[in-house]
């Protein structure tokens, strides 16, 4: 049994993410990506395959104004291009880049060498159990982004 503190939970889940974001983001800074934060990779997993800024809004639970500006920041990085839509001049069409698709291919290999390093270190069935743990968790009631569960 832990001697850690139920009362930890929140603080350790919040530190062990930012190591790895902040791993992922040194890796992906050597690989040519400089500047990427984790807000660019929840946007770019919420565009998917392509969306209009009001939806990457919806599905980040952000504001138009604050989608619209992080759609910029994409655009400004390569990672994505916006398009006029078919049925509405006025609205532009998000969609991944060659460059922004690569950007989340390396990030997705990062984050599996960061789990692997957790894995020799705690042991397969810890961070088996931790997974398993995360995923009956409670979820929020607004979506930051929809992950899959298995891969990317």
């Amino acid at each position: 049994m832990s001697s850690t503190d139920d009362v930890a939970m929140p603080f350790l889940l919040m530190s062990a993410f930012e190591g790895l974001a902040d791993a992922v983001h040194r890796e992906l800074e050597r690989a040519g990506y400089p500047g990427v934060r984790t807000t660019h990779g929840f946007a770019m997993q919420a565009i998917g395959s392509g969306c209009t800024s009001v939806e990457l809004g919806a599905r980040l639970g952000i504001s138009k104004q604050a989608a619209a500006k992080t759609a910029q920041s994409l655009e400004e990085l390569g990672f994505i291009t916006r398009t006029r839509g078919p049925h509405d001049r006025r609205e532009r069409i998000l969609q991944p880049t060659p460059r922004g698709l690569e950007m989340l291919r390396l990030s997705a290999l990062a984050f599996r060498r960061e789990v692997e390093d957790w894995r020799t270190r705690a042991g397969d069935e810890v961070i088996d159990a931790t997974l398993d743990a995360l995923l009956v968790a409670p979820r929020p009631t607004r979506r930051v982004a929809d992950f899959p569960v298995t891969g990317v």
